[in-house]
């Protein structure tokens, strides 16, 4: 699983049609662009897929066109997550996990559990996951943050919990449990931004947004920073790093939605109570990608 899950790993969006519906044959065409161009793994029904908008039958529907899209070419992540443990459990049990290698199963949001409460949440979803959980610790998100000790804690005491992506945007707790992490525990970044940083310090790569608008360079940028060539791999950091900045400064997926859209994979429709990107964020993001296509 460690080898599954390195390298570029995508929060892929899901991409609505101008009537909300989801659009199965935009969604095909990012399955087949980022596989075809170096994504290793795809994470389904995540932040990013509007899965708080997204119906139980929409997600079935979701993850059997990526499943056939992707026809075992690579590894896929299933979002299964929320402040319901009950609910969490539900869905593990009406899950067809056939052709999923592990889940990605964010920390309780709103509730704002102690650490002991994160404990037991994740101690019960692993109890009952039939497959590896790679946990998510998003804080901006969340209004918690899943400390470091209480990572290592259920990393020691779950065979079955054997990665986390972290995204609370701190390189020091990324370092934290880079340092004190079990042997077979990996950690993968959340922030598109210290992608390169957290995989040279012992990382194993990322989950990103922005990664499949741009997988060729931004997976290369990550094989680099496992080889441990951070000469060459920053060179690609600081070409993405004002890009990064930028989709994310409205709401995502509004911001990588209109990346997309600009090179012709989707429509930037968002559902409510998300909205489009800007204009005046549009415009720039047309001139990075102009510029990225002169260099």
């Amino acid at each position: 699983m460690k080898n599954k899950l390195s390298g570029l790993g995508i929060a892929i969006i899901t991409p609505f049609k101008n009537d909300l519906s989801v659009d199965h044959e935009a969604l095909r065409s990012i399955v087949n662009f980022n596989i075809e161009n170096g994504t290793n793994y795809i994470v389904i029904s995540g932040t990013t897929g509007e899965s708080v908008t997204v119906t139980k039958e929409e997600k079935k529907e979701i993850i059997a066109t990526i499943v056939k899209t992707n026809n075992n070419r690579v590894p896929l992540v299933l979002g299964i997550g929320g402040n319901n443990t009950a609910d969490v459990l539900e869905e593990l049990k009406s899950t067809d996990f056939t052709h999923i290698s592990a889940i990605l199963s964010v920390s309780p949001a709103y509730s704002k559990p102690t650490q002991e409460g994160i404990y037991q949440h994740f101690k019960a979803i692993s109890l009952a996951s039939p497959r590896p959980i790679v946990l998510y610790n998003v804080p901006g998100r969340t209004a918690s943050n899943m400390l470091p000790e209480t990572v290592i804690r259920l990393a020691t005491d779950f065979d079955n919990i054997v990665a986390i992506k972290e995204a609370a945007g701190s390189l020091g707790q990324y370092f934290q449990l880079i340092k004190n992490k079990p042997e077979n525990f990996s950690i993968i970044s959340g922030d598109d931004d210290l992608a390169l940083p957290v995989t040279l310090a012992g990382g194993v790569g990322v989950i990103s947004v922005i990664g499949q608008a741009f997988p060729k360079e931004f997976s290369k940028m990550i094989k680099l920073g496992l080889e441990g060539n951070s000469n060459q791999a920053y060179k690609i950091h600081y070409q993405f790093l004002d890009v990064i900045s930028l989709i994310f400064s409205e709401n995502n997926p509004s911001g990588i939605k209109a990346v997309l859209e600009q090179i012709k994979l989707c429509k930037d429709t968002v559902r409510l109570p998300l909205v489009p990107a800007t204009d005046s964020l549009k415009l720039k993001i047309e001139g990075f990608i102009k510029k990225l296509q002169k260099s």
